[in-house]
């Protein structure tokens, strides 16, 4: 089992990360890149909980995503072709006074066959790096998506 902790530091508030990380419409994979529209299924979706299918190159899961709690978002995996027992994201937000959230995620893989298992190896050791580059890219991605929402809106309240 392999547990890997990410960091970053964001101009998007806790609300408009969460917005992006729950928003599972078409185009998922421009904020999440192993999150291809292909393998994406919602099942079930309600105020603060959805159960969600997920994947890329031929790796998938689905997942309960759990946002109720005010800073804190559990993902925790259902069914997988690969991850089991304990696997699932679990994402801490922190406002900082000057304006930016700290984003904390604990990650953790328990491959339940032989691949999930060679997975978790390779993602706990030189793979941390594939992962925290596509978390520094989501950052990034939902920063700009929310960045291009203000400049829309402020555009909307010229024109009107």
């Amino acid at each position: 089992m392999s547990t890997i902790h990410l960091h970053r530091t964001t101009t998007a508030t806790p609300e408009q990360y969460v917005a992006g990380l729950t928003d599972f419409g078409p185009g998922r994979s421009k904020l999440f890149g192993n999150s291809s529209d292909a393998y994406l299924k919602v099942h079930r979706r309600s105020g603060s909980h959805a159960d969600v299918t997920e994947g890329s190159g031929g790796i998938w899961e689905r997942l309960h995503y759990d946002w109720s709690g005010p800073n804190r978002v559990v993902l925790t995996t259902t069914d997988s072709n690969v991850w089991g027992g304990a696997s699932g994201h679990v994402y801490t937000f922190t406002r900082r006074p000057v304006g930016t959230t700290d984003i904390d995620v604990v990650v953790i893989r328990d491959g339940k066959n032989l691949m999930g298992r060679l997975l978790g190896l390779v993602l706990g050791t030189i793979g941390r790096r594939v992962l925290d580059k596509a978390f520094e890219d989501s950052v990034r991605a939902i920063e700009a998506r929310n960045k291009a929402g203000l400049a829309n809106a402020g555009r909307s309240s010229i024109a009107a």
